[in-house]
């Protein structure tokens, strides 16, 4: 038995006392995820996990709906008065969790603290030139630039109480890099249809339902606790014996089975997150690696050489189960501006491989770190594993440094790194935010924020600046597109695949899977 095992037995114990069963009170829901939020803090983490359950509290100007099209939310409505303005008119009446009226004040705030330092949002806001305040209700944004998509870049953009930020010393975001925490990290005052109730970090954390809530709360849920369990095979146990309602992800050797059981089936669907792998193109000498002197990943040859030497549907098939689909493209199916005709990968070819690497010269390979998380995509550490394994073929060692997410992210958003994996979501379901996040020439502006290897091509910046502002869509698409090959043949990361979603749910729950994989608690129902 592993050191492990007793904590798993006492988180599945502890989903077990925690609340009542399903037939008996109908209204708490039990979810556990192989890993938990890192925070309670709306602007501490840009990761879909942590956005997911932090949307449960805290709410944008601008929502999404159950077919992920733009929604009202703290603002009612908005346009454009100019090219670079938009005008929000902000919702009336509401009411922060603890009783303080919500008005504009509380959304310049809220814009400053996600464009400041610490903020891991910074690269939604880094186009915005001012927010100004019309009235209590009333706030217009100032863009660099035309910014046609800025409703869909906002409503990602939690809004905080300035009064409760300030009463709290929490008016900066906490920094993941630095590993710092403060009254945001534990507690949440925010507008939405949940309160924070419990914050256990790493064992359980417990919301209540917002008796006050502006808006309707379409299911029954009264209370959700989610609970993190890392192990699989624990996980699936719990989902099966009714001791969680709902979890994710079923790993994919496991949706026949829990589709098999009478109590439970499983929720599948596409996803629009792409997994890919970045490298270290900045430093003129690698961190983790055996050559020095030198960047390998500096040179072209050496980037693709990994690509062609990693067998993608290898993946698909042995790791994957199949529930994947490779990519060439840094974004997928369902993402505005995806180009089905730039979305064939290089062929997967040892041989070439290694002739590339020779040609670079390094005959007999070398060394390099791959830093993974093993709790946070679908079978994540098995991917790197395989990639590892794959590399060896042309002569690469690969040290792998695969950990939980709880350290992992830190790590690699500190760009303490030389070769990581990542995987990506556009929260504005356009490809102008994968291009700006991961591919745009890194600044102490928020362009580039998670371009971790640093990755920069002053053309595709050029295209970036003008895919942005740019009104006519055919036109748009074409840049986009251009975008796209360019980073390609540069060969600016690795991309592998777009991974699907598999939720376990028990039979007597209804809810609704987005494919951003977020997971609204006000569309959960509990039948009777």
């Amino acid at each position: 038995m592993t050191p492990r095992a007793p904590i798993l037995r006492a988180a599945v114990l502890a989903l077990a006392t925690a609340a009542c069963a399903l037939g008996a009170g109908a209204e708490t829901v039990r979810i556990a995820n192989q890993g938990d939020a890192l925070s309670m803090d709306p602007h501490s983490l840009n990761e879909s996990l942590q956005l997911s359950i932090t949307q449960n509290v805290y709410e944008p100007l601008v929502g999404r709906a159950k077919d992920l099209s733009l929604t009202p939310a703290l603002a009612t409505s908005w346009r454009q008065t100019s090219p670079t303005v938009w005008r929000f008119e902000l919702r009336k009446g509401v009411q922060f969790h603890d009783g303080t009226p919500f008005n504009a004040d509380d959304v310049l705030f809220s814009f400053a603290r996600a464009a400041g330092e610490g903020s891991d949002m910074r690269s939604y806001m880094n186009d915005v030139q001012e927010v100004r305040k019309i009235d209590d209700h009333t706030v217009e944004v100032e863009t660099k630039v035309p910014f046609p998509i800025l409703p869909d870049v906002l409503s990602q953009v939690a809004i905080m109480s300035k009064k409760w930020s300030e009463t709290n010393q929490a008016t900066r975001p906490v920094d993941r890099r630095k590993g710092v925490e403060n009254a945001a990290s534990f507690r949440a005052n925010g507008t939405g249809p949940f309160r924070l109730r419990e914050r256990q970090p790493n064992v359980r954390t417990t919301f209540s339902r917002n008796g006050t809530y502006w808006g309707k709360i379409e299911g029954n849920a009264t209370e959700v606790i989610f609970t993190p369990i890392a192990n699989d095979s624990t996980r699936v146990a719990a989902l099966l014996s009714g001791e969680v309602h709902v979890m994710e992800p079923i790993p994919v050797q496991d949706i026949a089975r829990v589709n098999a059981h009478p109590a439970t089936r499983a929720v599948t669907g596409p996803e629009l997150r792409t997994i890919f792998l970045g490298m270290d193109q900045k430093r003129d000498e690698l961190q983790f690696s055996s050559v020095k002197g030198k960047n390998p990943f500096k040179d072209k040859r050496v980037r693709q050489a990994f690509y062609q030497a990693i067998d993608i549907e290898g993946i698909k098939r042995t790791v994957m189960r199949g529930a994947s689909n490779p990519t060439a493209l840094m974004v997928g199916p369902g993402i505005n501006g995806f180009a089905p005709e730039l979305n064939t990968r290089l062929p997967y070819n040892p041989e070439a491989a290694r002739k590339l690497l020779a040609d670079a010269g390094y005959p007999n390979g070398f060394e390099v770190t791959l830093n993974c998380p093993n709790d946070r995509y679908v079978n994540d550490g098995q991917i790197c594993e395989t990639v590892a394994a794959n590399l060896s073929r042309i002569g690469v060692k690969v040290n792998l440094a695969a950990e939980t997410k709880g350290t992992y992210f830190p790590k690699i958003l500190r760009r303490d790194t030389s070769f990581y994996m990542l995987g990506w979501t556009p929260s504005t379901y356009d490809a102008h935010n994968a291009l700006n996040a991961l591919m745009r020439c890194v600044d102490d502006k928020g362009s580039g924020q998670f371009n971790l290897g640093s990755y920069c091509n002053p053309k595709v910046d050029e295209l970036i600046v003008k895919i942005q502002a740019e009104t006519d869509k055919p036109k748009r698409d074409a840049m986009i597109k251009e975008a796209f090959k360019l980073h390609g043949d540069d060969i600016g990361h690795l991309p592998l695949h777009q991974q699907a979603l598999a939720w376990g749910v028990n039979r007597k729950v209804d809810l609704v899977q987005l494919a951003d994989n977020y997971m609204p608690f006000k569309w959960i129902t509990v039948k009777k």
